[in-house]
């Protein structure tokens, strides 16, 4: 399997799409004024405590206040708390994490009231995004990232992912970190540290401490609370941690800024592989050069089709996500319905995997499969699910079929689902019933570029319009795009553009900023 990462950065918001053969399994969409803020640590103060809830509410400087569970408070929380004090005690040095003294953990059952009390001062982290009307999830479990180890202060332990089988390779890392680590710090081992040299794990090491020193500087120099003490990295480089793999071939970004800070992340992690960054300078909008843009529009719909004219349908409520399997006008080539069924369910099996990467949906989902009798194809159906899911990166669990022939999966919810409305306003009439002359609507472009030309002096753009409008534009020897040029000279380009509705249309400067040449009508929807 061979994997890409597509990268398109726009003025609103970064898009990225993972490919796998050339199939899109996930999608991540960011506005440019917005923060992946899962993994930043702050230091905060306790606004509420919900005895009944054995909860608090914390005030992390989020629009909504942050919640934290008794249940998420670490074992060591009482240690990083004494910590805590130690440290904005005295502004001028940082009180060394060696010499720290633990104290006795935290009980699993007990009260939050036993251990918070309202405007206390505490260091929490961020587990879940804002979803709804929720404000952010927390856990007093302060931990630190990188590709091999995982750093968690005030704990000695050291842990191997389960993933590494080898009994001498286990033994080996567990070994090696415990002599590398510092007193006080525990770690995780990563599954992508299994061979990896002592150098290597040292050096993430030292990064990883590094980090928790800054943040505790940080916290110390700090004059009022909240603060953000350690910000995780941008949602591009995150997932390039978390997903980055040896069977990756490409990574394409259409902006400068970000190839160089994604192509410098590469270089650490992995240096023989720095070559696969590319710095994409097409005029053809990135996502239909990679085929991406085809694949959301047809994949992150209401309905979902799938093999031999059968598809999916896709609820989204607020506790739970429901998914319809149909056969739709599938021809029935198979000897029973049963056989037909099965046949049906598996392939949904298949599609059902994909969209869940693909939306990231989480909590619960309910799946109707069409029915089936035979209790040997029910097995063979939950099995095939089982094993579509391992690559699921994403906690989850699956049921077996009920007697209803539904199946039920939960998967951890970190961010909301990705729901986009794929169907397009119709550009012609916005609405009203009543449409312009399409024979004129090269017309009101070349009035547009008029417009823009001789009366706003911008001479040098990009127009974007559908690709079939755009193959109209240059047809022939001495199409209406070299007339164009040779009227108002040769600064601007006609680039189709698969996002855009049949007669729909978008000027851009060379920026990559629009131009809003939007008649009063047009914007009325």
């Amino acid at each position: 399997m061979t994997s890409e990462l597509i990268i398109d950065v726009q003025p609103q918001e970064v898009t990225i799409a993972l490919l796998e053969d050339q199939k899109l399994v996930e999608f991540q969409k960011e506005g440019q004024d917005s923060k992946y803020s899962v993994g930043n640590i702050y230091a905060g103060k306790v606004k509420k405590i919900m005895p009944a809830l054995n909860a608090c509410f914390i005030e992390i400087g989020h629009e909504r206040e942050a919640f934290l569970h008794y249940q998420d408070l670490s074992p060591q929380f009482p240690s990083l708390k004494k910590y805590v004090k130690q440290v904005i005690s005295d502004r001028r040095k940082l009180f060394p994490m060696s010499k720290a003294a633990g104290i006795t953990e935290l009980p699993k059952e007990g009260s939050i009231q036993d251990v918070l009390e309202k405007d206390q001062e505490v260091i929490v982290q961020i587990t879940k995004e804002p979803i709804n009307t929720k404000g952010p999830r927390l856990t007093g479990e302060i931990s630190f990232a990188g590709r091999y180890l995982v750093l968690i202060p005030f704990t000695d332990k050291v842990s191997v992912s389960s993933k590494i089988k080898s009994k001498e390779e286990r033994a080996r890392l567990k070994q090696l970190i415990q002599s590398l680590k510092p007193r006080n710090f525990g770690v995780i081992v990563r599954t992508v540290a299994e061979g990896k040299r002592a150098a290597e794990l040292n050096g993430e090491l030292s990064v990883l401490v590094d980090s928790w020193n800054r943040c505790l500087e940080k916290i110390q120099k700090a004059n009022t609370w909240p603060v953000l003490a350690h910000e995780e990295t941008g949602r591009t480089v995150s997932m390039l941690r978390d997903l980055f793999n040896p069977s990756y071939e490409s990574i394409y970004v259409n902006n400068e800024d970000v190839y160089r800070e994604v192509r410098k992340y590469v270089s650490l992690i992995a240096p023989e592989r720095e070559s696969i960054v590319k710095l994409y300078n097409g005029n053809v909008p990135i996502f239909d050069q990679y085929n991406v843009t085809k694949q959301i529009k047809s994949g992150l719909g209401r309905t979902v089709s799938y093999k031999h004219g059968a598809y999916l349908i896709i609820e989204h409520t607020e506790a739970l996500h429901v998914v319809d399997v149909n056969s739709g006008n599938r021809s029935r080539g198979l000897d029973s319905q049963e056989d037909n069924a099965f046949e049906v369910n598996m392939g949904a099996a298949e599609e059902l995997a994909r969209q869940l990467r693909l939306r990231d949906m989480g909590g619960i989902i309910v799946v109707d499969f069409i029915d089936m009798d035979s209790a040997e194809h029910r097995q063979k159906l939950y099995e095939h699910m089982t094993e579509l899911m391992k690559p699921d990166r994403a906690k989850h669990c699956i049921l077996p079929l009920s007697k209803f022939g539904l199946m039920q999966i939960t998967r951890q919810r970190v961010r909301p689902a990705m729901d986009m409305h794929v169907e397009e306003t119709c550009p012609t009439c916005f609405g009203k019933g009543t449409i312009k002359p399409s024979i004129l609507f090269t017309d009101t472009l070349e009035s547009k570029i008029d417009y823009l030309v001789r009366n706003l002096g911008i001479k040098k753009f990009k127009l974007y319009v559908h690709p079939y409008v755009a193959a109209y534009i240059n047809q022939g020897l001495v199409s209406l795009n070299l007339k164009w040029q040779m009227k108002y000279g040769f600064g601007f380009r006609i680039i189709p553009s698969q996002a855009l509705g049949f007669l729909q249309y978008s000027f851009k400067d060379n920026k990559g900023n629009e131009i809003n040449m939007l008649e009063e009508i047009e914007t009325i929807q």
